[in-house]
């Protein structure tokens, strides 16, 4: 039976057939994001309300007013969240009424900046297929650049700064694994934490993700170097916030606490697509006493069970697996794995970065937008099957739950969805070590040297 079958022949038959119906798929999906975009683009509705926002705030402060407060702010009845150094920041961005005028374009240029650099680098190979699948997941992931572009909010230029942030770690892990000689990787490691600190100093729930450095392959000294530098970077502008605007931190501080009576706060808002909000609704629905209470044990079963745990439980093994317990300590192990790997560890990084993210106990639709920038870069190295599932459920049903009538899915489609997706690049943390070990082995033949010291 077996001589009847020429198995190269039925080999290629079957990568044919996977790739064809994967980019009919993935052509349809693709279709769907220009569709939904153009008709938001052309609907001619009232958008942008978090832009208006920022630039009432940026123009209240010009005016010698307090923008903390919404009564100060123009056409508008909602909050500015930001810290005070980034009224003067900010400025430039709405000087003249440019970006509110015509942030639907700018936005659209921002994201596609994101994506291109995303696409100049990659973790096995660099392609033209690689980058079509990362602008699609940019535009398309968890409608998070949707939302963004709808509500004009500044999530854009975090999501910018995250993928300038990951370009710059990219880059560095690369001079580092072709020989310190073609460069100083330790320079773009550092900037990359600078950026990364800053980022986070916009969001300050989401200071965690500096946790996910120690996951990069270097040295254990370099690694809490960068994260006490993307610290110090954190708190600069905090700092500088409540010394050079030290009336204003003291309204920044009641208005996001909910402290001014009268006015939209962050901490009085409705539930948002976030694990914490899903806990408080599951236990509410379930008519327990004490839904808060009860809510956050759910929210933090969720993070430990479904999220946080099994990403550490699933790199304990993999170490446990690859050396034994005479090598050393276990973080001795894991630092010597890490930069034995550098592709694996990368990867693994930017899945901690996913995890953490979406870890977060607050999260708008918005925010989604980062976390597709984070799943760009973990999709295109996906099997078939994994990464036609990921696309599906991570463009897909988002969109179909914002249009649903009932509650639950509209408000948690993007929550569940993300999750799911996040499981998928968990199964495959084992086989990416094995597949991108095979991919570090070529390159390391082809006369690029890894760095093997601790």
């Amino acid at each position: 039976m077996a001589s009847l079958i020429n198995i190269p022949n039925f080999k290629g038959a079957v990568s044919l057939w996977q790739n064809y119906w994967l980019a009919c798929l993935l052509g349809l999906i693709a279709i769907l994001v220009v569709v939904q975009l153009t008709a938001d683009y052309r609907s001619g509705l009232p958008f942008g309300w978090d832009i208006r926002v920022n630039c009432a705030a940026i123009e209240a402060h010009a005016n010698g007013l307090d923008p903390y407060y919404v009564k100060n702010l123009k056409g508008t009845k909602l909050s500015y969240p930001y810290l005070p150094v980034t009224l003067d920041i900010f400025r430039p961005l709405c000087a003249g009424g440019v970006l509110a005028g015509h942030f639907r374009d700018i936005y659209l240029v921002v994201a596609a900046a994101s994506a291109l650099l995303l696409s100049s680098f990659s973790f096995s190979r660099w392609s033209v297929r690689d980058t079509a699948l990362k602008w699609l997941c940019v535009f398309g992931g968890f409608v998070g650049f949707e939302w963004t572009f709808i509500t004009g909010n500044f999530a854009i230029v975090s999501g910018l700064l995250t993928a300038v942030a990951l370009a710059l770690f990219f880059q560095a892990s690369s001079l580092q694994e072709q020989g310190t000689e073609n460069g100083n990787p330790i320079a773009y490691y550092a900037a990359g934490a600078v950026v990364f600190g800053l980022l986070t100093s916009l969001k300050i729930v989401f200071f965690p993700l500096l946790l996910s450095f120690y996951l990069f392959p270097l040295a254990r000294r370099q690694k809490i170097l960068l994260i006490i530098i993307a610290a110090v970077c954190f708190i600069v502008p905090i700092l500088a916030s409540s010394v050079f605007y030290h009336d204003l931190f003291s309204s920044w501080i009641a208005a996001i606490s909910g402290r001014i009576p009268g006015q939209h706060s962050p901490a009085s808002e409705s539930c948002n697509p976030s694990l914490l909000c899903l806990g408080q609704t599951l236990a509410e629905n379930a008519g327990l006493d004490h839904d808060k209470l009860i809510g956050g044990l759910f929210y933090l079963l969720a993070v430990v069970l479904l999220v946080l745990g099994p990403l550490a439980g699933s790199i304990i093994r993999l170490v446990q697996q690859q050396y034994t317990p005479h090598r050393g300590s276990f973080l001795k192990r894991l630092d010597q794995l890490l930069i034995d790997n550098p592709r694996f560890a990368m990867r693994t990084a930017a899945l901690s970065m996913l995890a953490l993210y979406l870890c977060a106990p607050r999260l708008k639709e918005y925010a989604y937008f980062e976390i597709a920038i984070y799943a760009a870069m973990l999709v295109v190295d996906l099997p078939a099957i994994a990464m036609a599932t990921v696309f599906t459920a991570g463009i897909v049903v988002p969109m179909l739950a914002n249009g649903s009538h009932y509650a639950f899915v509209n408000t948690y489609g993007q929550t569940i969805a993300s999750l799911f997706c996040f499981e998928i690049f968990l199964a495959d943390l084992r086989p990416s070590f094995v597949r991108l070990g095979k991919v570090g082995a070529i390159a390391t033949s082809a006369g690029y040297p890894r760095e093997s010291g601790a």
